[in-house]
Parts: structure tokens; C-alpha cells; sequence
């Protein structure tokens, strides 16, 4: 028989099972730390692969465009069961003219140069009898023709008049004042390079290429480059004007970009800078007020730059903005009414639904059921705006059809939200929702209040797409006459103006205001773009 342990060896045995028990738990949970840790890289890995090589979409797969695009019931009623058919599924399809197969006419107010095709007068001839042909009509066909811009110089020729008698009343014709004294270029080609470069997104160097083809001299860009940032200054006054009218709105949308300047003061070449747009959506309360596009530069993005562009807003107004903190301050200061976006909210919600395998993204997923109610709320705007119903028959609406989906979004949100892992993409957008509740639910209370902000990002997606061609701004007054001109076109295209077409009679008659009255009778929609 094996011999019996001691107390002591038998006490040390249990010490030495207690340290490999308190082992095996230490790693087990370094092993659970260790998978979480992984799984979590493994989200962000996915997500910024899908940022570099997936479409741009926001619709998270078949499965989510189901659950709330082609949501067959109604919102607030059951679905009838399969087995009965009722009046109430069976609807009326109205008819509908089917468009025009081929070609769309030109527009007519083009202008027309006729080429005129005729048979030789040899072949003028009947081959029969022998008769001349009569003409009896003709067969019509258009093309679409472009003529290169026509590169001129206009020669200013300031005549000189004297006494034949003494040289006492020498005197010299007055030239017509411009937005750039002394300027190599015409108020019509400064309109054409701002145009061509913040609607167009056509960089100056390309410009400055093309003058040189159609008009065989080579321009610096340099010097095309000083012109717009003189004329970006220039109309600084009728920007203020805008700024103004925005401030005075009572629905302000906000949102910012980045922008990268090279040659800043106490900056690397390579320091983030930013443009913040600020628009209105040209619908308030009382239907009146023209849409405004608004844009400055800042190389900060701190409270203190939103609290000096939102200086003057008047109390009471509706601020929609993104989860910025810093919008929080603003709409603090001013004692605005804050809304929340939707939108922003929806897409924490796709980002992890897209991290998960595709196998597991079915309508029971956590995500996926946010997005499926989301989707209603959204629903409701649709079926609103389908209809052109009033801010005040919309209102109604919100409170019936969407505040019971907001309460259950909220029970949703209060029971998941601790029980997923905060560091999580699922968990960054229960926590973001649940820290914006407040600003997401507001909208219901007025039929004015907007759901989302898709409205500024739509304003300032242009300026992200021009960026890509332009890349940067060379220096700081640079890029705020960039801003200053890009506030005008924009302003101009969202109110149905030709930019060009109001760059022109602006650059023209600027040099000429001089009372504020002036400068108000050039804001976009009160300058006479006919005498221009």
C-alpha cells in the first residue's frame, strides 16, 4: 500500500491545487479578454475595409431593405390574416402614360445654324421621263454642337482731351470702376473661373491650361489664383448680408468638413482645418425666406469658432445638427431648440449590422431590428411628402404613427443597452443613441421640426467633391474666399439661379455699392440678372 501523506505534505498539495485553480481562472479570463480584444479589431478591421472597397451604401443588405422599404403593413394596424382577402388589401392602381421611347429634342432656345443638303443638278432628274425634279420638302435632323470658349482681350482705349489754346484743362475719359482695379481678367472670365472651379470642380491649373489652349497665351496660375482670392474678398459684404438672413431663420442646419490649408501660421502644412456650413432650408413658419447656403473657414473646430459663427442667432430658433458636442454648447448659449439626426443614428446601426457574418444579419439581429423601426419613422416622412400634406397635418401624424414607434425604440434601447460591450460597434451606437435621445425624439413635437440633417450634408457634399480635384488651399485668405464664393453659388443653386450668369452682374456692379441698401439689392434672389 502507497504510503499516507503527511499533514504538511498533504496541506501543501491543496496550496498547490488552489495556485493552479487560480491559474487556470487567470487565464481563462486572459483568454475572454483576449477573444474580446480580437473580436473588436476584427470589427474595426471589417469596417474600414468596408470604407476602402464596399459601395457607399447605407442599406445593409437585402434582409434591411425588406424590413422597413417594403414593410407591407401599415404602421398602427395588424396585418390581415393570409387565408381571408378583404377590401382593405386590394388597392387601385391609377394609370400612368408610359414616356417617349428615343432620342429627348434639344432645347429649342439653343441657337440653330442650318446646313442645307441639296442633290447635285445632275441628279435632278427623273430617270423616267426625264422631268426636273421638284423640291417638295425636307427630311429634319439635329446634332448637338460645342464651340470651345472664345478666348478674346478687350482693349480699354481712355481717350485724352486738351485746350487747342493753353494746357490748363487737360482731361482723361473715366474707365468704369471693377471689382479688381488694374485685373488682367474681365468681370465675365472671373465669373467663368469661380463657376468653373466651385460648381465645376475644375482646379485652377486645368483652367489655367485651357486658357492657354483656346486663347494661345500662357496664363500663370498663379495669377488665376490671386484674382479669385481678390474677388473672394471683395464680396465679403454681400456674405454677411447671408449670414444675416441665416441667423434671423428659424430652422438652422449645421455640419462641418475638413479642409487642408498649406500655408497657415503656427501649423504644419499637414494640420486638419475645417469649413462649417450652415444652411436654411428656405421653409419657415411662415413659408417665407429664401434658402441659404452658408460656408466659413476655421482652423479650429473647438466651441468657441461654433459659438462665434452662431453669434446672433436669434432665441427660440431649431438647430439641427449632428452629435457634435460643441452644438450643445451653441444651442445652450442661445436657448435654441436642438433636434437630433436620424440619419446619423441609423448608420451606427448599419456599420454593425455590415461587421457581423452575413449569415447572422437576419431581422432577429439586434441591429437590424433598430434599423427595421428607424425605418418606420421614416415611413412616415415618406408617406407625408407623397401626400404634400402641411407642417401642421404632419404634426399630427408624428404624434400618432411615430411617437409609439419612438417608445419602442426607447424599451429596446433601455433593455440592450448594458448588455452589449460598450467598446463594440453595436454598443457605440446604443450608447450614441442613447446619449442623443433626447435631440432625436424632439422632432415629433412640431411638423416644422425636420427629421434628420440629409439636408445639410447635401449642401455640403459639393465642396467635398470639388476637394477632390483642388486637394487643398494654398494659404488662410485663400480658403475663406473660397468659402465666400462657394456660399454664393451654392445659394444660387439651391434658390434656381445661373451662378454664372448672377457672378457676372455682381462682379460688375459691386464697385458701385456703397449704402447697405446697395449691397442688399445684389443677395442672390434681388439682383436683375437682365441687365447684366
Amino acid at each position: 500500500m502507497p504510503d499516507t501523506p503527511t499533514l504538511e505534505e498533504f496541506t501543501a498539495l491543496q496550496q498547490a491545487l488552489a495556485r493552479a485553480r487560480e491559474q487556470n481562472e487567470s487565464l481563462a479570463g486572459e483568454l475572454r479578454v483576449t477573444r474580446t480584444e480580437r473580436d473588436l479589431l476584427k470589427e474595426q478591421l471589417n469596417k474600414f475595409k468596408r470604407q476602402l472597397f464596399a459601395a457607399s451604401s447605407e442599406v445593409a443588405g437585402l434582409h434591411q431593405k425588406d424590413l422597413f422599404f417594403n414593410k407591407a403593413e401599415s404602421l398602427g394596424s395588424q396585418a390581415a390574416p393570409a387565408a381571408e382577402e378583404t377590401d382593405d388589401d386590394k388597392i387601385d392602381v391609377p394609370g400612368h402614360k408610359r414616356a417617349k421611347r428615343g432620342r429627348k429634342p434639344l432645347d429649342p432656345a439653343l441657337p440653330r445654324e442650318v446646313v442645307r443638303h441639296e442633290l447635285p443638278e445632275g441628279e435632278r432628274v427623273c430617270p423616267h421621263d426625264g422631268a426636273v425634279l421638284r423640291e417638295i420638302g425636307v427630311e429634319v435632323s439635329e446634332q448637338l454642337d460645342i464651340v470651345p470658349q472664345q478666348v478674346r482681350v478687350i482693349r480699354h482705349e481712355r481717350v485724352k482731351y486738351a485746350c487747342p489754346c493753353c494746357d490748363g484743362a487737360l482731361r482723361l475719359a473715366a474707365k468704369p470702376a471693377q471689382i479688381i482695379p488694374r485685373g488682367l481678367f474681365t468681370d465675365n472670365a472671373l465669373a467663368w473661373i469661380a463657376t468653373s472651379k466651385y460648381l465645376d470642380g475644375l482646379p485652377l491649373y486645368r483652367q489655367a491650361a485651357l486658357l492657354g489652349r483656346f486663347g494661345g497665351t500662357d496664363i500663370s496660375r498663379n495669377t488665376v489664383a490671386a484674382s479669385i482670392v481678390r474677388v473672394g474678398q471683395a464680396v465679403q459684404p454681400v456674405v454677411n448680408l447671408l449670414r444675416d438672413e441665416l441667423l434671423e431663420a428659424p430652422l438652422v442646419f449645421g455640419d462641418e468638413t475638413e479642409l487642408q490649408v498649406l500655408k497657415e501660421a503656427g501649423r504644419s502644412a499637414q494640420a486638419r482645418s475645417y469649413v462649417w456650413a450652415q444652411m436654411t432650408d428656405g421653409s419657415g413658419r411662415d413659408g417665407t425666406g429664401p434658402p441659404i447656403r452658408l460656408f466659413s473657414y476655421s482652423p479650429s473646430r473647438s466651441a468657441k469658432t461654433a459659438l462665434e459663427l452662431y453669434a446672433g442667432i436669434r432665441p427660440g430658433a431649431v438647430l439641427m445638427s449632428d452629435g457634435y458636442e460643441v452644438y450643445d454648447t451653441v444651442a445652450r448659449a442661445h436657448q435654441l431648440v436642438h433636434l437630433g439626426c436620424w440619419t446619423h443614428c441609423r448608420r451606427y446601426f448599419v456599420e454593425a449590422l455590415q461587421a457581423v457574418p452575413k449569415e447572422q444579419r437576419g431581422p432577429q439581429h439586434l441591429a437590424a431590428q433598430f434599423i427595421a423601426l428607424i425605418g418606420q419613422l421614416y415611413q412616415v416622412e415618406a408617406q407625408a411628402r407623397r401626400e404634400g400634406i402641411d407642417a401642421q397635418e404632419l404634426g399630427r401624424r408624428r404624434k400618432r404613427d411615430s411617437a409609439p414607434v419612438l417608445a419602442d425604440i426607447e424599451a429596446l434601447l433601455l433593455v440592450k443597452l448594458h448588455a452589449v460591450l460598450p467598446k463594440s460597434l453595436l454598443g457605440q451606437a446604443l450608447h450614441y443613441l442613447a446619449s442623443q435621445w433626447s435631440k432625436l425624439r424632439r422632432y415629433v413635437e412640431d411638423g416644422c421640426y425636420s427629421i434628420d440633417n440629409n439636408a445639410q450634408e447635401n449642401a455640403i457634399r459639393p465642396f467635398c467633391v470639388g476637394r477632390r480635384n483642388w486637394l487643398f488651399a494654398d494659404t488662410v485668405v485663400g480658403a475663406q474666399a473660397s468659402a465666400n464664393l462657394y456660399s454664393l453659388l451654392q445659394t444660387c443653386r439651391v434658390n434656381g439661379i445661373d451662378g454664372y450668369q448672377y457672378l457676372r452682374a455682381l462682379f460688375a456692379r459691386l464697385p458701385q455699392a456703397r449704402t447697405v441698401d446697395d449691397y442688399v439689392a445684389l443677395l442672390p434672389w434681388r439682383i436683375d440678372l437682365t441687365a447684366a
